[in-house]
């Protein structure tokens, strides 16, 4: 294998995987309501099945059985559109936590937590401020990710935090700070949304990097390299979704401190 091959190796894989995931998103999200939901259900339930089993290698049983409870909450939650249901959110968090011997416990629970969270909040936000809102969330989170990809690889340089992060390189960082304003950017031009939308998708594209250091920090403390193997060429479904997890719960705190306008094409 030559050392070009080596670097751009797992392109396939990444690109033929990451395609597919892309155009089943954009459906569901387009047709919105219980298909949307079910997409988040879905999605959610297997990243606290990954969650669980590589915090808690030696309890695959137990893995399940919460991945099952989590499913149950969100189904009831977001299917039943009541705000008395969202203490259900936690439930998952509270097993996990309470369960004697249970080792990264803390870990485990807090994001278990940011997961149901962001799951529950995609699929609250979709239905309130309309499907474009996500369009651009899911374009930031996925050209964040390609551009420093290929920046990380192409430029490399001084890592950005090495401790937690080994692959990630400044040159990547901030090549997805910039084509996330350039997504910003782009969404003035065909839609109502104001300027402020172009750094608001820099920080954004942070929120997405700092969600990716933060799994990669969980998974050096488990031992593991990826969080499973269900997706080719990218590990698992966190290892694919932690850029959306960290972005979406930072839009969802944003939303709670300002006002969003709905905006359309």
């Amino acid at each position: 294998m030559t050392a070009t091959e080596g670097k751009w190796g797992d392109l396939a894989a990444r690109a033929g995987s990451g395609i597919a995931m892309a155009v089943a998103g954009i459906v569901l999200v387009w047709l919105g309501g219980p298909w949307f939901a079910a997409l988040s259900v879905l999605v959610g339930t297997l990243m606290i099945w990954e969650l669980a089993a590589m915090t808690d290698q030696s309890r695959p049983r137990e893995a399940l059985a919460l991945a099952g409870l989590a499913a149950i909450c969100m189904v009831v939650v977001l299917y039943g559109q009541n705000p008395f249901l969202m203490p259900l959110l936690v439930l998952p968090a509270l097993a996990g936590l309470l369960r004697p011997g249970r080792p990264m416990r803390f870990a485990f629970a807090i994001y278990a937590v940011l997961i149901m969270v962001a799951c529950y909040g995609l699929v609250a936000f979709r239905d309130g401020y309309g499907m474009l809102w996500i369009v651009w969330l899911i374009l930031v989170v996925v050209v964040t990710d390609i551009a420093g990809y290929f920046a990380g690889r192409m430029i490399g340089g001084p890592k950005f935090w090495p401790r937690f992060s080994p692959k990630k390189t400044w040159s990547g960082v901030v090549a997805g700070w910039i084509g996330a304003a350039i997504v910003g950017a782009v969404f003035l031009v065909i839609s109502t949304a104001g300027r402020d939308l172009i750094w608001i998708s820099a920080l954004l594209s942070l929120a997405s990097q700092l969600g990716d250091i933060a799994e990669s920090a969980l998974k050096r403390k488990a031992g593991v390299k990826d969080s499973s193997a269900l997706i080719p060429g990218h590990g698992g479904l966190m290892d694919r979704f932690d850029g959306l997890l960290g972005a979406a719960i930072f839009m969802l705190i944003v939303a709670q401190l300002t006002d969003v306008p709905v905006v359309r094409f």
